[in-house]
């Protein structure tokens, strides 16, 4: 005997509602490819930040202590150290930072000035900011932001642009000039900050 119209649609109801949950479910494992392919954009992004050049959040600091020119100051674990004495610089990639030491007055904005003044006179390509008299960690310190043209890429032979942020820093006729230099476009401002307030005269 034929079932009715009415109740054959009563028996085909559910079977359909089934069929709708299983693609659903097939819809949702393949749904999941967006949340893990945003997931692998952060990580690729993550990773192409620290091919650039920024220094990743957990980075490991040390401290580096120099008897000879009477200071210490934190540097990234794993950068290559060059020169020592008076100058001594921490770099990897396009970021660098040296600190030099010499004898002579307590800086002065003024001061400070007159020597970028020399400095872009023998390279063209610095374009110095507006000295600021600043405390960083528990140091008085003269800050300047520069703009100039780094050395050409090993691979691509291209000249990068570099920030410099620049701490002149002066105790008992000592004066420590600390660079922190980064290509334009990288973001080490944390890191940066960490590394000149960790700075200590003795």
């Amino acid at each position: 005997m034929a079932i009715p119209n009415f109740k054959r649609l009563r028996y085909l109801i559910p079977v359909v509602a089934v069929g709708l949950a299983l693609a659903g479910c097939g819809s949702s494992s393949s749904g999941g490819s967006p949340t893990g392919k945003a997931n692998s954009n952060v990580l690729s992004a993550e990773a192409q930040s620290a091919a650039q050049g920024d220094i990743p959040d957990n980075q490991k600091f040390l401290r580096y202590k120099n008897p000879r020119a009477g200071y210490s100051i934190k540097y990234p674990e794993g950068w290559a150290q060059n020169g020592s004495g008076d100058l001594v610089t921490f770099s990897d990639k396009g970021n660098r930072v040296q600190i030099a030491v010499a004898q002579g007055a307590a800086p002065t904005v003024a001061s400070v000035a007159a020597e970028l003044r020399k400095e872009a006179a023998k390279d063209p390509t610095l374009k110095a900011g507006t000295p600021q008299q600043v405390k960083v960690g528990p140091n008085q310190a003269i800050h300047v932001v520069d703009h100039v043209q780094g050395p050409a890429d090993p691979v691509t032979g291209k000249k990068p642009t570099l920030m410099v942020d620049r701490y002149v820093l002066g105790s008992k006729g000592r004066v420590a000039t600390v660079d922190e230099s980064t290509p334009v476009g990288v973001d080490n401002v944390d890191a940066y900050r960490l590394i000149i307030e960790s700075f200590r005269w003795g």
